[in-house]
């Protein structure tokens, strides 16, 4: 295996906090002294996420503002008010670190009509004077269109909290993920009050590129434009076809659908056509972080695992999920092996007559993380002729350890 860096464009913000501050500065908002606010903070891992949103509280709280947090996501947290305060606190909000309070339901209130269906909102979060998103604007792991996965999102699946989330996925197998998400999301901005929305933008290197934020009115374009951005600088896997990929880690912090889609060129669901890009044999994913909860959402994407991996499921957690999402074939459960060696191996032993030795092989750390990477020797030629590509070190064996447990990629 050849250690492999890859060169993505990496534009970066600096000063987080500032750009925060000086962008819902900019933004007009038409928050005023003593106005309680509803600051959404949703479930999928974003980098300095807990300084995006203290700095968010605290220019409302330089407002004169009254601001608290909800969590705006639909189902994640088992669907329980506490559990989506666990899962804001995996990533470091709580009322001791955002410095204000944070408020949880799973009740919901309608607030309008799109596509013939209610429109539902987080109870809480009606009755404030003014809702705030926060939010990373990117590629959708279900499908493509001009407006993805983002504040739109958030405004159907996170405010619709675990009602509205079953009831939209359902729509999607009817109309389609873009419009529902458009249509409703047009109706919230329209008839709850929408205070702001701040977009944010990673490069592929999981880093902050850019933080931005939008009135309510500015909100659909400004998210159409981020995502443009957000689609050229995301990272990829550098080569196709691909024999076996090798992911030590799956997880609802990595992706939504625990291995990023966009990637690996497999959709989570079976109701919107995807490409098909890179073209990978199969998939050997090893183990699931401690962030997702046991949620193993998109481990159907896998054809190999572990028992390790297994044994850490909440089955629970995620069948919720995946039904909200109208697809069970996200928790389908692969061949789980005793250890990692045999998970490749088994794997290695299904690509056809091509020896292991020649076999096209990557590994991951998992889908966010792919500034380096490891590939099998078969890609050199291919290696030799990309400017973006540069080889560390010298070809070594993929490692594991006496128990058959992969070494771990450094990084």
């Amino acid at each position: 295996m050849l250690r492999v860096r890859q060169i993505f464009p990496r534009p970066r913000l600096a000063d987080i906090p500032g750009g925060v501050r000086a962008t819902l500065g900019a933004a007009r908002l038409p928050i005023k002294r003593g106005d309680t606010v509803a600051v959404g903070a949703g479930s999928r891992g974003i980098a300095n996420i807990d300084a995006i949103v203290k700095a968010a509280i605290g220019s409302l709280q330089d407002l004169g503002a009254r601001p608290f947090i909800f969590p705006a996501m639909g189902s994640h947290g088992g669907a329980t008010p506490e559990g989506q305060r666990e899962v804001l606190a995996h990533y470091g909000i709580t009322e001791a670190t955002m410095g204000c309070e944070i408020r949880a339901t799973m009740d919901v209130v309608q607030v309008g009509e799109a596509l013939g269906m209610p429109v539902w909102l987080d109870r809480i979060a009606s009755e404030a004077d003014w809702i705030g998103l926060v939010n990373r604007v990117k590629p959708h792991t279900d499908f493509k269109g001009t407006i993805e996965s983002g504040l739109f999102k958030m405004l159907t699946i996170g405010l619709g909290k675990w009602h509205g989330a079953t009831q939209y996925h359902r729509a999607n197998v009817n109309h389609g993920y873009e419009t529902v998400i458009t249509a409703v999301g047009r109706e919230m901005l329209a008839k709850a009050r929408i205070g702001f929305g701040l977009g944010i933008v990673e490069n592929g290197y999981d880093e902050t590129a850019r933080v931005e934020a939008f009135s309510a009115a500015d909100l659909e374009a400004g998210e159409r434009r981020l995502l443009k951005d957000a689609r050229e600088w995301m990272a990829r896997l550098p080569f196709s076809p691909i024999d076996v990929l090798v992911v030590e880690e799956i997880g609802k912090n990595i992706s939504g659908a625990g291995m990023d889609t966009n990637v690996i060129g497999r959709p989570s669901n079976p109701h919107e056509p995807f490409p098909a890009d890179p073209k990978i044999l199969w998939i050997v994913a090893l183990d699931l972080t401690e962030e997702s909860g046991g949620n193993a959402t998109g481990i159907g994407n896998a054809e190999f695992t572990t028992r390790r991996l297994r044994d850490k499921i909440d089955w629970k957690k995620t069948a919720i999920n995946c039904l909200t999402a109208c697809a069970p074939n996200g928790a389908r459960l692969p061949l789980a092996f005793d250890s990692d060696r045999e998970a490749v191996e088994s794997a290695l032993s299904c690509i056809g007559l091509t020896p292991p030795e020649q076999a096209r092989v990557i590994r991951v750390k998992n889908t966010l993380v792919l500034g380096e990477i490891e590939c099998s020797e078969a890609f050199l030629p291919e290696i030799a002729q990309r400017s973006d590509l540069e080889v560390i070190g010298v070809p070594r064996p993929l490692g594991f350890d006496a128990g058959g447990q992969i070494v771990p990629l450094a990084h």
